[in-house]
Formats: structure tokens, sequence, C-alpha cells
């Protein structure tokens, strides 16, 4: 089920990330202008960057420094953009709908600030989502993945909580659905926009402690932030301001330590 070079093992749920370094992600003199704008008034500029399979990686900026927009182009969510975008080789405005869709669900694990979940399902029907979604083959094993879904509530410390609704969580119990549900089908990429922004500052905590765990086993974690307590984590900080990357810092965090 692995989808890196990397493996371990959590109890019985197989986790799994780049750490070989290799190129994940390749973004070469990207830009996105806004539509609406007669000016051509660019949301980002000339934007060039890889990133390494297996990297903790924060992009920081204040409102309008194009953060925002970056997640949704990588998430394969605006096609619209000049310059070029490739994972894993593949590039992204090149795949149909379908292969695009296809590619979201298997490939890229969504993890949002209001967390996305469904009131009316239970925690392990929240991270069994992915699965009504996705086509063949991982559709078909749907008691595989259902087995999974219930380790990956255990992982994240909820295994108590399979069969509650969201209503009757708190929001960090939320988040925790959210990430569980974000790891279903072993993503090569998490993409994490504003993960503690609805937290208090100790229930955000842990969940930085969660993510750094993620990134310990080799998985590829990216975050939107504004908070520096996440980049404070992240092996790799990219500051943007106004559609420009204004750094690029390599802190040397290792990220699941301490």
């Amino acid at each position: 089920m692995g989808k890196g070079s990397r493996q371990s093992k959590e109890g019985d749920v197989e986790v799994s990330g780049g750490a070989d370094q290799e190129v994940l992600i390749s973004i070469k003199s990207l830009t996105k202008r806004y539509p609406s704008s007669a000016e051509g008034e660019r949301a980002l500029q000339d934007l060039s960057l890889d990133i390494q399979a297996g990297e903790m990686v924060a992009i920081i900026g204040t409102s309008g420094s194009g953060k925002t927009t970056l997640l949704n182009i990588l998430g394969g969510l605006d096609r619209s953009y000049e310059g070029s975008l490739t994972v894993k080789g593949r590039e992204l405005r090149a795949l149909s709908d379908r292969a695009l869709s296809s590619w979201r669900n298997q490939e890229v694990g969504f993890i949002f600030q209001h967390f996305h979940l469904l009131d009316h399902l239970t925690a392990l029907d929240n991270v069994l989502l992915p699965a009504c979604l996705a086509k063949g083959e991982a559709r078909a094993k749907i008691a595989q993945v259902e087995r999974r879904a219930r380790e990956l509530l255990e992982l994240v410390g909820l295994s108590e909580k399979i069969d509650v609704r969201p209503t009757q969580l708190s929001g960090g119990q939320k988040q925790r659905v959210a990430i569980a549900r974000a790891l279903l089908f072993e993503p090569s990429l998490l993409l994490c926009d504003e993960p503690t922004g609805s937290l208090d500052r100790q229930t955000g905590e842990e969940i930085i402690q969660l993510f750094k765990g993620l990134h310990q086993r080799g998985y590829t974690v990216l975050m939107i932030t504004h908070e520096e307590r996440l980049s404070e984590v992240a092996e790799r900080v990219i500051r943007l301001e106004d559609g420009h990357m204004i750094s690029d810092e390599h802190t040397g965090s290792q990220g699941g330590e301490g």
C-alpha cells in the first residue's frame, strides 16, 4: 500500500513516505494572475522551487501573500496558471479531469483549518469518505480500507471515539479525525491549510506533535500557515510576500525530534 520509499509500522498501521530525498514536487516559473485584474495583478510571481519527498515544509506569509493560492495549485484545485508544476514527474495541468480527481483522492491528503467533517457521520465514516469517492481497486477492497480506517483512528488517539459524531468531539479531536481521513490511502503528500488555526494553544501543540510524528515516519508534510510555532518545527521554511518567495531556509529541525 505504501507509496514512498520508507515504511514502518505503528501497531498494524503501515506508514510510508519518501525518505531518500527524491524530488516530489518541482515548480518552475509559476505565475498566477488574478482573472478580475485589468492590470494583470499576480497572486504568485515567477515562483521556482523543488520539494523533496519526506520533507516537512512550512510556507508562511501574511494574508494576501499567495500561500493559499499556492496550496490550491499544489493540490490540483487550480490549473489556471503559467509555468510548470510536476509531481512525481507528472505535469498536473496535463492530466484529464478524471485523472486529476483520482490523483487528488489517492495521492494527496488534505487537512483544513475547519476540519470539513460531516456531522451526520461517525468518526469512522468520516475517515472512510475518500473510499466512497475512489474508483476501481480502492473502492472494491472496502473491508481492508475499513480496517485501516479503524487503525488510523487508533494511531491518532481516537480508538474510543470511532462511533461518535463530530458534534460530540472537541476541536482537537475533530482535527485528529481529519488527519486520519487524510492518511487513508497512504498519500504521497499531506497538504495542511492552517491546521492549528481553529485550536487553542495547548490543543494546537498536540496536533503539531502529531504532525512531527508523521514526518518522522516518512510522510511529506507541507503546511500553509501564518503561525510561527508551526514554522519552528519544520525542517524548511519558505516565506512568501505579495506573491514572491522572499526566503527559503533549511532550519536543521528534524521534525520528529523533541
